[in-house]
């Protein structure tokens, strides 16, 4: 194991009525604020009358950015800086998913940018200074409420990037349940896979299997997300399951089952490189080649790795390590598929036309990816190829 650091800075407000303690949140960073949100969903069911009605409260002045898209562009990222700017504003406050808080972080630390803002996604520069966030979450996907992580794209250039500081990290995230009772089951779907994924790119190490902790509370989560997830699918007002996968959420992403351990994260960079290119929703693209790539690096020596994740995860048991993880596999792309997730890149209209130039990119920028096992540019190709 590895000697780590973790910083719970975010507080979190969990569950029904939280939202009643908006106010007392941001209260400490001051009394003008910036509220960012999607396209529309949060005013249709309620939300936004919720935030308003607890600023108004409290004495709180805001103003409204509207209209983040999933996979939010640069150009609204720079649109809500110019507004960040010319308001004044002492905080933003993210009403929604990942998107939304995602863009919101970098309007934070844009605000204080004066050069190229991209720049500091190509290469992941130093944030120096950055207005405080806070979140009222709506959606249950990326984990963006509880880390210092944002994903960014830019269309013009076909690339999606992120940047990671504590000093964007959300202050404080309400995280009420009910406000993703309304989320369809394609995006909740959408949501699960994302978790399910950022748990496998933490869980797939080749850290020490004597290290125990994160390796446990990984596979708590990822059995929570194979019970509840189904559950929440079919089910969007059953509280329990969105409570479930709210915090797994929250859980996956927020630093623990990733401490001690070197951790992968290609699957996510070619994901990357996919909705950079086609724009499709993350959570899909994750669905499609995450058991392509266990398919390609289980070998002799991750076999104990995958072993370890069919017995501990999917209760195979009285199994060889080989073909448990070849089952376990197997078990992965079953649970994607029971959400109606698909398995094939042509199912969502992608065939093989940009695979040297995504995987000659990734080469470019980063060179060899990965942490279980190193992809170089040709084993990323052939990954895109078997998800064909």
């Amino acid at each position: 194991m590895r000697n780590f650091y973790l910083d719970f800075s975010t507080k979190i407000y969990f569950g029904k009525k939280q939202i009643k303690k908006l106010g007392k949140a941001i209260k400490p960073f001051g009394d003008k604020i910036l509220i960012v949100t999607g396209k529309g969903s949060v005013k249709k069911y309620g939300i936004f009358d919720d935030v308003i009605k607890e600023l108004k409260k409290d004495n709180i002045e805001w103003s409204e950015y509207s209209g983040i898209t999933p996979n939010p562009r640069l150009k609204e990222v720079m649109k809500g800086i110019e507004i960040a700017k010319k308001g004044d504003v002492d905080l933003i406050l993210a009403v929604g998913g990942g998107s939304v808080i995602d863009a919101s972080k970098s309007i934070a630390f844009g605000k204080y940018v004066s050069g190229d803002l991209w720049e500091y996604f190509v290469e992941d520069k130093n944030v120096e200074k950055a207005l405080p966030v806070g979140t009222v979450l709506t959606v249950a996907a990326t984990g963006s409420e509880m880390d210092g992580n944002s994903v960014i794209t830019n269309e013009e250039k076909k690339q999606k990037f992120s940047i990671h500081s504590e000093k964007i990290k959300p202050k404080f995230s309400i995280l009420d349940p009910t406000y993703t009772f309304t989320v369809p089951p394609k995006q909740t779907a959408y949501g699960i896979s994302d978790i399910f994924s950022h748990l496998l790119e933490q869980y797939f190490s080749p850290t020490t299997t004597d290290w125990w902790i994160p390796d446990r509370i990984a596979e708590g989560v990822l059995k929570t997300l194979i019970y509840w997830g189904k559950v929440a699918y079919r089910d969007g007002y059953n509280y329990f399951a969105r409570a479930n996968i709210m915090w797994a959420s929250t859980m996956a992403l927020n630093g623990i089952t990733a401490t001690g351990k070197i951790t992968d994260w290609a699957t996510h960079k070619m994901e990357h490189e996919l909705s950079a290119y086609y724009d499709i929703p993350h959570g899909e693209g994750l669905a499609i080649l995450q058991p392509y790539w266990m398919e390609y690096v289980l070998d002799s020596e991750t076999q104990e790795r995958f072993a370890i994740y069919g017995r501990n995860v999917w209760d195979i048991k009285g199994l060889s390590d080989e073909e448990t993880a070849i089952r376990s596999i197997k078990k992965t792309r079953e649970f994607f598929n029971s959400l109606d997730l698909p398995s094939k890149l042509k199912e969502v209209g992608i065939n093989g036309k940009y695979i040297e130039e995504m995987a000659g990119n990734l080469e470019e920028r980063l060179g060899k990816i990965g942490g279980l096992k190193k992809l170089s540019k040709k084993d990323v190709e052939n990954i895109y190829r078997m998800a064909l």
